[in-house]
């Protein structure tokens, strides 16, 4: 679908990170950005505004643009904990959308999930994160929160991992650097398989074979509660989203 003129607000981490995989992938889209040195307007021939913004400043730097922005434009939101209705209510009649997408859509390599009660703003959404993200459609905005916390928030998960395995070699006998850098090709191998088509538990499998070491780690973080560490990580995300959404003024 034609997407037309977008502008976006907020330019810090994940909006220069749809930017940056926007003109990776070839796409022609040339947003108007919007920050706080920005005249508060938004540029003529606006289609679709695109909020990326911290929560706890969004009501701020939102309101000032409800005067310049064109009644059927589409806000996409891409902020975690604010709800579409909250939204709506400082921007009336336009459709909402929420997307929450990784910032490994720089590399037009992330994962998305959108959600909007608007039909037209849910495939506008898809015209603007196919081509960057593997993108998922939520049945209900309640499930944003979900979303947010297995995929948004999860690489830093990850990451926490990566580097808690890289210490633990270094205590094991590896040089600091030698650590590191396995530690993180290690990562870079997971993401390789990630990326086809295979089953999580055949990937697992072509790499754990029974009675081998890939296993025993396994059977080791098991032990240890590796799935009740990520129940907790997750709750504790989506606890903080709802928190976020109820920090709003109404």
């Amino acid at each position: 679908m034609a997407v037309g003129g977008v502008t976006l607000l907020g330019h810090g981490r994940l909006g220069s990170a749809i930017t940056e995989g926007w003109r990776l992938a070839g796409s022609a889209l040339d947003p108007a950005i919007l920050t706080r040195q920005s005249p508060p307007g938004c540029p003529p021939g606006t289609r679709t505004l695109v909020i990326a913004v911290k929560p706890a400043a969004w009501r701020e730097a939102v309101t000032p643009l409800e005067a310049t922005l064109p009644a059927d434009a589409t806000v996409l939101s891409v902020m975690a904990g604010v709800r579409a209705a909250d939204i709506a209510a400082v921007l009336p009649g336009r459709p909402v959308v929420r997307v929450m997408p990784t910032t490994a859509v720089a590399q037009a390599q992330g994962v998305a999930a959108i959600w909007s009660a608007d039909a037209g703003a849910r495939a506008l959404a898809h015209a603007l994160f196919d081509p960057i993200a593997d993108t998922v459609d939520l049945e209900e905005e309640g499930l944003i929160d979900a979303a947010t916390a297995v995929a948004g928030s999860a690489p830093a998960f990850f990451y926490a991992l990566a580097q808690a395995l890289a210490e633990a070699g270094t205590e094991a006998g590896l040089s600091p650097d030698a650590a590191r850098r396995l530690a993180r090709g290690a990562l870079r191998s997971a993401g390789a398989g990630a990326g086809t088509d295979a089953g999580l538990d055949d990937l697992i499998a072509r790499i754990a074979s029974p009675g081998g070491t890939t296993r025993a780690g396994l059977d080791a973080l098991e032990a240890a509660g590796l799935n009740t560490t990520a129940r907790a990580a997750v709750q504790a995300a989506i606890r903080r989203a709802q928190a976020l959404a109820g920090d709003q003024p109404a």
